[in-house]
């Protein structure tokens, strides 16, 4: 699955062009690696997201083309949440 459509349908981030923005960025890592918004996620994969002045790292638990909100929160695992100092 590509990461912008992961990150949308996980509701990571609320919109996949959004998604494409802050990759485009170089603001979103795969397993360490810069990723583009055409990278493709894997179970298993670790994903880092950097919001502003914070940093959210998940662990891909799995991939479905379509899910419900309340659902969303099954297809990762937050590993850690961290600050960055200024």
């Amino acid at each position: 699955m590509r990461l912008d459509k992961f990150l949308k349908v996980s509701r990571l981030i609320k919109r996949r062009t959004l998604a494409k923005e802050v990759s485009d960025l170089g603001r979103i890592q795969i397993n360490g690696k810069i990723a583009k918004a055409s990278s493709i996620v894997k179970e298993g994969d670790f994903i880092s997201i950097q919001f502003g002045q914070k940093i959210l790292t998940v662990k891909v638990k799995q991939l479905v083309e379509s899910t419900k909100k309340e659902n969303a929160t099954e297809m990762y695992e937050v590993i850690r949440e961290e600050k960055i100092a200024e």
